[in-house]
């Protein structure tokens, strides 16, 4: 009984072992397709507007900061509202609250 655990375990980790490094395998295939082919992006892009691929990279990396930015931004400006209108808004109970 104990063997046949045993031998059991084992070749459950041997299939599981295997599952893992053609998992592994097929992860590393796609990441290898999309920097072959992701990379090109900005230079491609940098030869069709005749300039250089370094200010396309830098001009990507300025944007993402902006919109990040003014998300934040936005969020704060109606965080702001809302807790201006819930002041403004508040529901008395009787005239003598005032």
């Amino acid at each position: 009984m104990k063997a046949e655990k045993i031998y059991g375990l084992i070749l459950n980790f041997i299939f599981i072992n295997c599952i893992e490094k053609q998992i592994v395998k097929i992860i590393d295939s796609i990441r290898h397709f999309f920097e072959l082919r992701g990379f090109d992006v900005s230079s491609r892009l940098a030869d069709a507007l005749g300039m250089r691929a370094t200010n396309v990279r830098l001009f990507f990396i300025y944007i993402s900061f902006v919109t990040v930015g003014l998300s934040f931004g936005i969020y704060l400006t109606l965080a702001f509202l809302l807790r201006l209108k819930d002041m403004i808004y508040t529901k008395r109970s009787s005239v003598f609250d005032l």
